[in-house]
Protein backbone atom coordinates (compact mmCIF):
# COMPACT_ATOMS: atom_id res chain seq x y z
CA UNK A 1 0.00 0.00 0.00
CA UNK A 2 1.14 2.89 -0.81
CA UNK A 3 2.08 5.74 2.05
CA UNK A 4 -0.77 8.61 1.35
CA UNK A 5 -3.60 6.86 0.21
CA UNK A 6 -6.69 6.12 2.91
CA UNK A 7 -7.35 2.95 4.06
CA UNK A 8 -10.33 1.25 2.54
CA UNK A 9 -11.59 -0.74 5.62
CA UNK A 10 -14.66 0.49 7.24
CA UNK A 11 -14.90 2.46 10.24
CA UNK A 12 -16.41 0.40 12.76
CA UNK A 13 -17.93 3.00 15.48
CA UNK A 14 -18.89 5.65 13.37
CA UNK A 15 -19.70 8.00 16.33
CA UNK A 16 -15.63 7.61 16.73
CA UNK A 17 -14.63 8.19 13.46
CA UNK A 18 -11.49 6.55 11.35
CA UNK A 19 -8.71 8.61 13.50
CA UNK A 20 -9.94 7.12 16.81
CA UNK A 21 -10.00 3.29 15.42
CA UNK A 22 -6.54 3.79 13.91
CA UNK A 23 -5.37 5.17 17.31
CA UNK A 24 -6.76 1.86 19.14
CA UNK A 25 -4.55 -0.01 16.49
CA UNK A 26 -1.46 2.11 17.23
CA UNK A 27 -1.93 0.75 21.05
CA UNK A 28 -2.43 -2.06 20.59
CA UNK A 29 1.03 -2.93 18.79
CA UNK A 30 2.61 -0.66 21.65
CA UNK A 31 5.42 -3.14 23.15
CA UNK A 32 6.12 -0.42 25.95
CA UNK A 33 3.12 -0.87 28.90
CA UNK A 34 3.48 2.65 30.41
CA UNK A 35 3.52 3.84 26.83
CA UNK A 36 0.70 1.95 25.98
CA UNK A 37 -1.57 3.32 29.22
CA UNK A 38 -0.84 6.22 28.44
CA UNK A 39 -2.38 5.95 24.72
CA UNK A 40 -5.68 4.25 25.86
CA UNK A 41 -6.23 7.40 28.70
CA UNK A 42 -5.51 9.33 25.46
CA UNK A 43 -7.89 7.49 23.53
CA UNK A 44 -10.50 7.29 26.19
CA UNK A 45 -10.38 11.30 26.39
CA UNK A 46 -11.21 11.49 22.85
CA UNK A 47 -13.94 8.84 22.56
CA UNK A 48 -15.66 10.90 25.36
CA UNK A 49 -15.45 13.98 23.30
CA UNK A 50 -16.06 12.63 19.83
CA UNK A 51 -19.26 10.84 21.85
CA UNK A 52 -20.30 14.01 23.25
CA UNK A 53 -20.63 15.73 19.97
CA UNK A 54 -22.07 12.75 18.17
CA UNK A 55 -24.99 12.23 20.74
CA UNK A 56 -25.94 14.92 22.86
CA UNK A 57 -28.70 13.71 24.47
CA UNK A 58 -27.03 11.71 27.18
CA UNK A 59 -22.93 11.36 28.06
CA UNK A 60 -21.07 8.24 27.89
CA UNK A 61 -20.50 6.20 30.68
CA UNK A 62 -17.01 4.86 32.07
CA UNK A 63 -18.68 1.20 31.76
CA UNK A 64 -19.42 2.45 27.75
CA UNK A 65 -15.83 3.67 26.94
CA UNK A 66 -14.06 0.54 28.30
CA UNK A 67 -16.34 -1.66 26.44
CA UNK A 68 -15.71 0.44 23.03
CA UNK A 69 -11.72 0.28 23.47
CA UNK A 70 -12.07 -3.59 24.16
CA UNK A 71 -14.23 -3.91 20.96
CA UNK A 72 -12.17 -1.79 19.16
CA UNK A 73 -9.14 -3.51 19.98
CA UNK A 74 -10.85 -7.07 19.60
CA UNK A 75 -9.25 -7.78 23.19
CA UNK A 76 -6.22 -6.80 22.94
CA UNK A 77 -6.61 -3.37 24.98
CA UNK A 78 -7.51 -3.26 28.47
CA UNK A 79 -8.47 -0.51 30.70
CA UNK A 80 -8.17 -2.15 34.60
CA UNK A 81 -4.85 0.21 35.59
CA UNK A 82 -5.33 2.56 38.45
CA UNK A 83 -4.90 5.64 36.25
CA UNK A 84 -7.45 4.92 33.92
CA UNK A 85 -9.96 4.86 36.69
CA UNK A 86 -8.08 7.97 38.35
CA UNK A 87 -8.92 10.00 34.87
CA UNK A 88 -12.22 8.57 34.36
CA UNK A 89 -13.39 10.17 38.14
CA UNK A 90 -11.68 13.39 37.23
CA UNK A 91 -13.98 13.19 33.76
CA UNK A 92 -16.62 12.48 35.43
CA UNK A 93 -16.82 15.63 37.88
CA UNK A 94 -16.22 18.07 34.42
CA UNK A 95 -19.28 18.22 32.67
CA UNK A 96 -18.85 18.73 28.95
CA UNK A 97 -19.71 22.13 27.19
CA UNK A 98 -22.86 21.63 24.91
CA UNK A 99 -21.80 22.24 20.93
CA UNK A 100 -24.07 25.30 21.05
CA UNK A 101 -22.52 27.23 23.55
CA UNK A 102 -19.15 26.64 22.48
CA UNK A 103 -20.19 27.96 19.15
CA UNK A 104 -21.69 31.26 20.64
CA UNK A 105 -18.07 31.59 22.67
CA UNK A 106 -16.19 31.17 19.38
CA UNK A 107 -18.89 33.99 17.79
CA UNK A 108 -18.93 36.71 20.16
CA UNK A 109 -14.90 36.34 20.35
CA UNK A 110 -14.76 37.50 16.55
Amino acid sequence: MEQGLRKTTNVRMRNYGRIIQDMVQLAVVEQDVEKRQAMVIYIAQCMRQKNALWNREQESGIERLKDDIRVLSAGALTCDFPEFDEMLKRLALRPMPSPDRQMMQKKKKK
